[in-house]
């Protein structure tokens, strides 16, 4: 197994996997080579359907398919699934709850070169707004295939974001276990709450390493699933730590962080401080580059760890 790889690497694989087990439909919007859906087209040609550049289309054919008792994954970059498509996705999927799973790759500004037309930061916050839809942000490769899986078991419409970029494997097979709507604490501490998703759960782990020279307790939670949050977790290592950092690839307004402050705020009300791209456009760049201009380190996470610890009463 390589050390690393891209989420949306690992997506086409679990397609082209569980093709074998369940009876999912695969379409996608002339990008199957990009977002890996090809690996599935070539393994079950007559179960997948390519829509051309036409998301919103392809969200309503993905509903009907639905309607017949299928499971479709409707795939396309995060910017065209939920941003283009968004009426098709609210009105056509969200509205009448029908199973169809949304498969978004290319999210963030880890999209690199690609800019800002494509790097998609306000995914998060526009699926939050659609009543009963499930969020699922996986952090490594391991996760995102039992993503996958768990989507097909939900009954109702899931929104699955994932990366360009290669990132590290932080679970292997034989300890790890998925459970849709739960975090995981993957590191205890005292001091401070980190709150991580997607490319940023390891970045955050670093973070708690530059903590700990320090004499700085960091808890470490790696929250995949945004939508239901598991307030219940948070509130628990808020409550022992008594302040929270988030950590995530997305706009700081209407993602993790704001899901974060709006469920502490009724139950354990600590300060919470945000890492994520702050209320800007993405530019095009290399992704390394990109991760530093927009405060997306392990710096950045240690320093607004502490500055959080400081505001505690």
């Amino acid at each position: 197994m390589a050390d690393k790889i891209a989420t949306r690497e690992a997506y086409g694989a679990a397609l082209a996997e569980l093709g074998e087990k369940y009876d999912i439909v695969v379409l996608d919007a002339d990008l199957a080579e990009a977002t890996k859906t090809l690996t599935f087209k070539k393994k079950f040609p007559d179960r997948f359907f390519d829509c051309g550049i036409a998301e919103g289309n392809m969200m309503a054919v993905a509903a009907g398919i639905a309607s017949t008792g299928k499971i479709p994954f409707a795939s396309s970059f995060a910017m065209f699934a939920a941003g283009r498509a968004f009426e098709q996705v609210r009105n056509c999927i969200g509205y009448p709850h029908l199973n169809v799973k949304i498969g978004a790759t290319h999210a963030g500004i880890s999209v690199g070169e690609d800019g800002a037309t494509h790097q998609c930061n306000e995914d998060i916050a526009l699926m939050r707004t659609i009543p009963g839809m499930v969020i699922i942000n996986p952090a490594d490769g391991m996760e995102a295939r039992a993503a996958v899986e768990a989507a097909i078991l939900h009954d109702g419409p899931v929104y699955m974001r994932f990366g360009r970029y290669a990132v590290p494997y932080l679970y292997d097979e034989a300890d790890y276990k998925f459970e849709l709507g739960k975090g995981i604490t993957l590191a205890e501490g005292s001091d401070v709450t980190i709150v991580a998703t997607g490319l940023m759960v390891h970045i955050a782990l670093e973070a708690r390493e530059l903590l700990a020279a320090e004499g700085i307790s960091a808890e470490v939670i790696n929250i995949h699933t945004i939508k239901p949050l598991d307030t219940e977790l948070l509130a628990a290592s808020a409550g022992k730590t008594g302040a929270v950092v988030t950590a995530e690839e997305h706009n700081i307004i209407g993602g993790l962080g704001g899901a974060v402050c709006e469920a502490l705020a009724g139950v354990c009300p600590v300060p919470v401080l945000r890492v994520g791209v702050e209320d800007k456009f993405g530019k095009s760049g290399k992704v390394p580059a990109l991760l530093e201009a927009y405060g997306l380190t392990a710096a950045n996470i240690a320093a607004k760890a502490k500055a959080a610890i400081a505001l505690k009463k």
